[in-house]
């Protein structure tokens, strides 16, 4: 193994003077970050870049900014000029898609690293990366999708987010698998793998990593996910802002199904067929009342309460189940949290069937809402 090259680490909130690092024309691995309004936590995915140890690889950061208003152009002013070999570039369009693209088409590296705003990484995130994609010969490699969460709601959404019953079981979400997998946080591929297989694609607001993985996967390409490249995804911390996130990702998921004829797994579309089934029972009784017909009343409105029960169970049982490994205190929460998932989800999913992903591209509310870089 080479020998590691470090980064030194720097503390910009105590002033102390820092060396200047002067780019370098031979770079071999090119970072990407698109982000927008990330002041808070923008610092602390740069002093992860700053802690690598690199096995000698010589890095770039690209940073493409989505136009924010909040004080981060100015935190990566001043990380460009003392400490890191760091470019910004502009993302009028404030989506994630465009700016990792336009990141992307500025890269020097033969290798392409992504990394998110909202993420810190272990010091060997990088070295790992590139062991990785060199032993495996995969076009794609990453790792687990680990969190790092504060306060009681926000690590209740933590402890969620690593359940197959609110996530269905993707292989991103369990901490220790290594193997084949349909898709990996972030991402960590040669230049020119997505050069042959096209870029991000922009018409999409979420779900982009997911379609670059499936049209990888059926061009013959190969995803790896090792427990060795460690990072830690910071989860909302709210109910509103995870019903947000999960609502983009279901409306989304609609148009990476359309583009490609077919879900790339099953429990993409269970959430919705649950929501509308709920909605088509109530809607049912609703009609039953109008019409008079107390049986098929009693019927739906049996079926809906056997429906809803079963959902109960299942979710107080996986609240069980995640409580007591993780802490009792969490229980009385979980089966909320998961609702939260699953609503959100299901119902964006709906909306994206109902309306056209392509309205939201024209300057609206509904842009804002559905594209636009959120936390």
């Amino acid at each position: 193994m080479k020998r590691f090259l470090s980064i030194p680490v720097f503390n910009l909130k105590s002033g102390e003077k820092v060396p200047f690092m002067r780019p370098n024309e031979n770079i071999q691995v090119s970072i990407i970050v698109a982000c927008r309004n990330e002041r808070k936590h923008i610092r602390n995915l740069l002093d992860s870049i700053c802690r690598q140890n690199l096995c000698g690889a010589k890095i770039e950061v690209l940073v493409a900014d989505g136009m924010s208003i909040d004080g981060t152009r100015q935190v990566l002013d001043l990380y460009r000029q003392v400490v890191l070999p760091l470019r910004v570039i502009d993302n009028p369009d404030k989506i994630v898609s465009a700016g990792l693209n336009a990141a992307i088409r500025e890269a020097r590296g033969a290798v392409i690293i992504r990394m998110d705003a909202h993420s810190e990484y272990a010091p060997d995130y990088i070295c790992r990366c590139l062991q990785v994609l060199q032993e495996t010969n995969a076009d794609n490699v990453g790792g687990p999708a680990l969190t790092l969460a504060e306060g009681y709601l926000g690590r209740a959404i933590a402890l969620a987010y690593h359940s197959k019953f609110s996530c269905g079981g993707a292989k991103f979400h369990d901490r220790e698998y290594e193997g084949y997998a349909d898709t990996v946080p972030y991402g960590c591929w040669r230049k020119s793998t997505l050069e042959r297989v096209g870029l991000f694609d922009e018409n999409l607001g979420r779900n982009q990593d997911d379609e670059l993985n499936l049209r990888l996967s059926r061009s013959g390409g190969k995803i790896w996910q090792s427990p060795r490249i460690i990072s830690w995804y910071r989860p909302r911390a709210s109910l509103a802002g995870l019903f947000l996130q999960y609502f983009q990702y279901g409306f989304w998921k609609v148009s990476v199904i359309r583009k490609h004829g077919k879900p790339a797994s099953w429990r993409h579309v269970i959430p919705a067929a649950c929501l509308l089934a709920g909605v088509a029972l109530l809607l049912g009784i609703a009609v039953a009342s109008l019409d008079g017909s107390a049986w098929w009343k009693a019927a739906l409105i049996t079926t809906c309460a056997a429906l809803a029960g079963l959902y109960l169970a299942a979710a107080v049982g996986a609240a069980f189940l995640v409580a007591r490994n993780s802490g009792w205190r969490f229980l009385p929460v979980l089966p909320i949290v998961f609702a939260t998932y699953h609503l959100s989800y299901g119902s964006g999913f709906l909306l994206g069937l109902a309306c056209r992903p392509e309205a939201a591209n024209r300057p609206s509310r509904m842009r804002q809402v559905l594209t636009t870089i959120t936390r």
